[in-house]
Formats: C-alpha cells, sequence, structure tokens
C-alpha cells in the first residue's frame, strides 16, 4: 500500500535577523518545492533529499556552495551527506574546494562506490570521474563573505592586542565564529518519505567562519549531522558542529525514536541534552517512516518548510 510522502528541509538555527528573514523563507521554500516536485511524481527519498539540498547550495543566503563562509585562508571548504534509510547506505565529502554541489558528489559515493566517504583531493577526483564538473575555487567566494571574513578577523585582531599583557595573542585571530549563535550558522539539509515508504537525509554545509583549513563539522559525518534507518528516523542537523558531533546527535535522537517516542519529542530533547551536556546550539528536523516529523532549535530562531499532501507550512521562522 503507497504511504503519503513527506519532506521537511532547514536553512541554518541561530539569530537570523529581520533583514534576511525572507530570503530564508524563500530559499526553503524553494528547496520545498523542488523536492515535492520529485515525490509527488513517485520519485525516492533520496532524489527529493538531493534535489532539495541542490537549490540551497545554489541560494547565496545560506552557508553551503557558493556564498559560504570562508575559512581563516578565505577559502570556501564544503561537507556534505546522503544518507538511505532503507539500505543504510551513505555518501558523503569532506573539505571539498572545487564541487558548485558538494551533494551531488555525496549521492555519487552512495550510488557508485563501495566507500562511504572521500575527502579533499580524492573526493573532487572521484565527482569528476563520475561526470560532475568541477570549478574555481573563486566561483564559490561571494564579496558578502570576502567581507565578513575581513570584519571578524579584524576585530579578533583587535581583542588579541587587548590581551597582549596576558600572553594570549593570537588566541582570538584563530577561533572560529562558532560558538556565538548570533552569528550565522546557515547549514543546509532535508528529510524526506517517498510512497515506498523509505526516508532519506542529506545535509550540506561550509562549516564555521574562519574555520581551520582542514577542519571537519558535524553535516557530513554519519550519525552526527546526518542519518537515515527506516528502522528509526531520518534526521539532519544545523548549528555549531564540535558539540553536534560530540553526541553523535543524529543517531542518538533516531535512537529514541526506535525506542518508541515520537520525532517531536526526541528533537526536542536532542536540543535540550545538546546545550545541557555541551553547552550547544543549533536546530534538527526528524522524520519517521509513519509520516511524523520533528522540529526543533534551541537558538533565537531557524529557517525550516515541510509539506504532505494535506499541510503545507513552508519557510517560517519561529522563534524559540
Amino acid at each position: 500500500m503507497p504511504t503519503d510522502p513527506v519532506l521537511v528541509v532547514h536553512g541554518g538555527a541561530w539569530a537570523i535577523p529581520d533583514d534576511v528573514v525572507d530570503a530564508h523563507i524563500r530559499g526553503v521554500t524553494n528547496a520545498l518545492a523542488a523536492g515535492w516536485r520529485v515525490l509527488e511524481r513517485g520519485g525516492s527519498s533520496l532524489d527529493a533529499v538531493e534535489e532539495a539540498v541542490v537549490i540551497m547550495e545554489d541560494d547565496e543566503t545560506f552557508d553551503a556552495g557558493r556564498g559560504s563562509f570562508l575559512n581563516r585562508d578565505g577559502k570556501v571548504q564544503l561537507d556534505a551527506l546522503i544518507m538511505d534509510g532503507a539500505t543504510l547506505r551513505a555518501g558523503g565529502v569532506g573539505c571539498v574546494e572545487h564541487l558548485r554541489n558538494p551533494v551531488r558528489a555525496a549521492r555519487k559515493i552512495l550510488s557508485e562506490s563501495p566507500h562511504v566517504y572521500f575527502v579533499g583531493e580524492g573526493a573532487e577526483k572521484f565527482a569528476a570521474e563520475h561526470g560532475i564538473p568541477l570549478c574555481k575555487n573563486e566561483d564559490l567566494v561571494i564579496p558578502r563573505e570576502v567581507e565578513r571574513l575581513r570584519q571578524y578577523q579584524s576585530e579578533a585582531a583587535q581583542r588579541d592586542l587587548s590581551q597582549s599583557d596576558s600572553g594570549q595573542v593570537g588566541k582570538e585571530l584563530f577561533a572560529p565564529a562558532a560558538d556565538d549563535p548570533t552569528i550565522s550558522l546557515d547549514t543546509v539539509g532535508a528529510v524526506a518519505l517517498d510512497r515506498d515508504g523509505n526516508i532519506a537525509a542529506a545535509t550540506s554545509t561550509g562549516g564555521t567562519l574562519n574555520k581551520a583549513p582542514g577542519r571537519l563539522g558535524d553535516s557530513s559525518l554519519i550519525g552526527c549531522g546526518c542519518y537515515a534507518d527506516n528502522e528509526s528516523a531520518a534526521a539532519s542537523t544545523t548549528g555549531w558542529g564540535e558539540p553536534i558531533m560530540k553526541l553523535v546527535l543524529a543517531k542518538w535522537t533516531a535512537d529514541r525514536i526506535a525506542a518508541g517516542n515520537l520525532p517531536e519529542w526526541a528533537a526536542q530533547e536532542a536540543m535540550s541534552y545538546l546545550k545541557q551536556r555541551v553547552n550547544g546550539h543549533g536546530g534538527i528536523i526528524v522524520l519517521n517512516r509513519e509520516g511524523h516529523i520533528g522540529i526543533a532549535h534551541n537558538t533565537p530562531r531557524m529557517a525550516w518548510a515541510y509539506r504532505t499532501f494535506k499541510k503545507q507550512d513552508a519557510g517560517i521562522v519561529r522563534e524559540s
């Protein structure tokens, strides 16, 4: 018996300013529409989450694909993961610098490789060998992010100077802008249920502002920022990666659902656990095979949208 499809997307959890709320709403709404077209015509949950995430990677509003945060050296380095709940197959890429849509490469790894994960040049070589064009890193960099990095590093250098007497020179300058929920955390993701009753998840990010080159966050790590298992749930997170990694938060949340809890409760508990255990902040979307969803965050705002055949609540940014 066919299942009614469901799609949920997110576009970051932080103190989203009023002047960019509309852009976030448009972005998640457009992603929802792209993924829903796949599900509506009977396509797979894997295809749906891939297409939804591609839209947000192409949207400079978000910290994914073109327009992502720059690392300490002024480069874009991208991470992504996609996972199939029916088979537990997954594909991930990390620290790639020449892919416009890292989720496309992640999907190729899932479908056409015996491996789960490729990083750096190896990931880019695999992508190119499987028909995904490479780009220049400069093509992913936009003026807004050049200025954002310049301003952040300038302010950090000033703080370093003020702390020079304490012997902490350099500490601020090399610190990533990750532990401040007022600074953009616009990682994107999607979870979907298709007509065959299978669930899938995908997450994509440019990481944190001023991160060290080679730093990998939670988004592309299986069970941390992304997870899918038909026997539990599909989940995608956004937020400060290091605390999320320490808790393997997406898998933690799925396990709560496997134990009989509803996604709505599990999502809220995940955010409480993140804050209480490691003082982390972020957001999560969750979906089980019965079509129940959970959306939660412990930041001032989160960009999200969902759709079923009966209801659509698209592009809402709500206060926590």
